[in-house]
């Protein structure tokens, strides 16, 4: 893993600050990007449809990142498996999940930063959680099914997609849901043009649907914003394509 980006400390400090820092920490003005915040929590709180969750259900969060939303599904799910390709990103997930807390160093400006104490609510059953390095591509076979599967703006930052697509119909339990998010943001070094879904990226979720369909059947589809501070004066402001599927019987 010595090429992941994600390994980098500036990358593992801005995703820290995206998934735990408070509002105001994370954006202060009155105007613009506020409703692209809580990305990871609102992950679960739209994405995830609670009706149909069950006493007692699985969960796996792919591409889980630094973990907020592993944590945000344990209020529903009586087990949850985060994996993530970073192992820097993990290692900072089973810190939070031990101790409930994470330092994170917010860029302001230059080389200028402020130390924030990062939190997972208390009211989260951290227990419930498993994190784990692995890659989405390939999940390990004995990983079983789950009643909720997500994977957060990971289809186009993995090399071939299409691998962890058709695995998905075995990790989704009959009448389970997937929830799917991504800016389509296909760049060469992390998935070969070839491998972009949608005819070379000409209509990507349509690329997507052949992929899950008969599988799967589309619940909902909509935008969803999120916002990446760089620093006091600099963010990435991004929309996101959600899906929600159900796993056919």
């Amino acid at each position: 893993m010595k090429d992941n980006p994600y390994e980098s400390d500036e990358l593992l400090q801005q995703y820290l600050i995206f998934h735990y820092a408070q509002l105001s920490e994370q954006f202060p003005y009155s105007f613009g990007g506020a409703d692209a915040l809580e990305f990871p929590v609102r992950c679960i709180s739209e994405g995830v449809d609670a009706e149909r969750v069950p006493a007692g259900a699985r969960a796996l969060d792919l591409g889980c990142s630094v973990g907020r939303s592993s944590f945000e599904l344990a209020r529903q799910c009586s087990e949850v498996v985060g994996i993530d390709y970073s192992q820097a990103f993990i290692d900072a997930a089973n810190r939070l999940k031990q101790d409930g807390l994470h330092p994170g160093w917010r860029l302001d400006e230059g080389s200028e930063t402020t130390l924030l104490d990062l939190k997972v609510d208390d009211a989260i059953d951290r227990s419930r959680i498993h994190f784990e390095q692995g890659d989405a591509q390939s999940v390990r076979a004995d990983i079983g099914q789950f009643d909720v599967v997500i994977a957060c703006n990971l289809i186009c930052r993995l090399p071939e997609p299409m691998r962890l697509l058709k695995r998905l119909p075995e990790l989704v339990k009959p009448g389970g849901q997937l929830f799917i998010t991504t800016p389509f943001t296909w760049l060469d070094e992390y998935t070969p043009p070839a491998n972009w879904l949608g005819d070379g990226a000409q209509d990507s979720f349509a690329g997507l649907q052949v992929a899950l369909d008969p599988q799967f059947t589309l619940q909902r589809r909509w935008d969803m914003p999120f916002l990446i501070r760089e620093h006091a004066r600099k963010f990435q402001y991004s929309i996101a394509q959600a899906s929600r599927w159900v796993r056919n019987a």
